[in-house]
């Protein structure tokens, strides 16, 4: 899949910003800083979003950086 693939939902980040493509999201990882993205989350995204570039389901991808980006957030939607 290329990386202008589009997500069906865009990625909404917590200063308002939108991800919207395959390639949003991994300038997006790209940017952040070292300690952060070598933290497991963002590394399982990392690789998430590698496979959906050679086919995968792009939802994969954006499960993968949902997750990495709530990590901090409890089932219930409380921070931890």
């Amino acid at each position: 899949m290329p990386w202008s693939t589009s997500f069906v939902d865009p990625i909404i980040l917590p200063d308002g910003r939108k991800l919207r493509t395959l390639k949003d999201a991994a300038d997006y990882i790209t940017k952040l800083p070292e300690k952060e993205s070598d933290l497991p989350e963002w590394q399982t995204a990392i690789e998430v979003l590698m496979l959906c570039s050679r086919g995968g389901d792009p939802m994969l991808a954006r499960i993968g950086v949902m997750k990495a980006l709530n990590r901090h957030v409890g089932r219930r939607g409380l921070r931890i």
